[in-house]
């Protein structure tokens, strides 16, 4: 949980696909984890779940 909101299913499923994704996410600031957050909330498919995780740092 970041600031008592739970994650998407999703984006944690592919967050632990995604260790070095994972790690990057973790040492953002609170305020850039709940914006990434906020994004995946919008997402309504595996892929593009896959994609954005994939992509959240390039």
């Amino acid at each position: 949980m970041i600031d008592n909101q739970e994650l998407p299913i999703g984006f944690t499923m592919e967050l632990a696909q995604h260790s070095h994704v994972l790690n990057r996410f973790a040492q953002l600031p609170q305020a850039e984890q709940t914006s990434i957050v906020n994004g995946a909330k919008e997402i309504k498919s595996r892929n593009e779940m896959r994609n954005y995780v994939e992509n959240m740092f390039q």
